[in-house]
């Protein structure tokens, strides 16, 4: 059976492509492709502890089983829907962008009479990171599951707080110091669970969704070291070796 395969941030670095199709062996599972991947490329070793899998958009343990025309993509640590125009891509309350994001306009349109209060989180590109001057930097996402993933977490997010309204829109593409790279805007009646469900929303977001960023400097430039995936998210170390992959 044939798959196709997405790589992201380092792991497309070591590859030298964006995407392939790998032909495996029926009642063939995730394992099987990270045997290969291990096989063609000895440094893929060394990442195993941190990488985590999806099968068609959903994240995934090594052992699911693959099928025909699966879609697997191999995600390393994470950085730090329907009506799509050019260069916007989006759900209820999220959206992927690739210009610069209005912040104001944004607030406006979620902020309604019965609020008291408007939480507004900026994550802004800096000029220094490791010690040296940043220059700019390259944001990439598994689009469609980045949008899924963010739109799950407004809807945990209006759940779990009882906040009324929440929007988060992340940009994409090369980011100029200062510009901003993503928003969370939170809105509710009382200002305490607009400001817990804003902390919730980015500390999750930059933990569990497909998005990495490259960092830029005057002498070459770095994947940016990602915040551990959650324990319930499985990682490829640990449950590759040893017996046959599948029956």
């Amino acid at each position: 059976m044939r798959i196709r395969i997405l790589f992201f941030g380092i792991l497309k670095d070591l590859t030298g492509r964006a995407d392939e199709f790998l032909d495996l062996p029926e009642h063939a599972t995730l394992v099987d492709v990270l045997r290969h991947y291990e096989k063609t490329n000895p440094r893929w070793k060394d990442l195993m502890a941190s990488i985590a899998m999806s099968v068609n958009r959903e994240y995934a343990d090594p052992q699911a089983k693959l099928k025909q025309d699966d879609e697997v993509a191999l995600l390393p640590p994470v950085s730090g829907g329907s009506g799509e125009a050019p260069g916007l891509r989006t759900f209820k309350h999220t959206a992927i962008v690739r210009e610069k994001i209005d912040t104001e306009a944004i607030l406006d349109g979620i902020k309604q009479p019965e609020d008291g209060a408007a939480v507004v989180f900026e994550g802004i590109v800096r000029d220094n990171s490791r010690g040296r001057r940043t220059l700019y930097l390259d944001y990439e996402a598994y689009e469609e599951m980045a949008l899924k993933q963010m739109e799950e977490l407004a809807g945990r997010a209006l759940s779990q707080f009882k906040v009324r309204d929440v929007a988060i829109i992340h940009r994409l593409g090369r980011l100029e110091i200062g510009e901003t790279s993503v928003l969370i805007v939170v809105a509710s009646a009382h200002r305490a669970a607009a400001f817990d469900a804003s902390r919730w929303l980015i500390d999750t977001l930059k933990r569990t969704v497909p998005i990495w960023k490259k960092e830029y400097f005057e002498d070459g430039a770095v994947w940016a070291d990602g915040e551990p995936f959650p324990p319930e998210v499985s990682r490829a170390e640990g449950s590759h070796s040893g017996g046959p992959a599948s029956n």
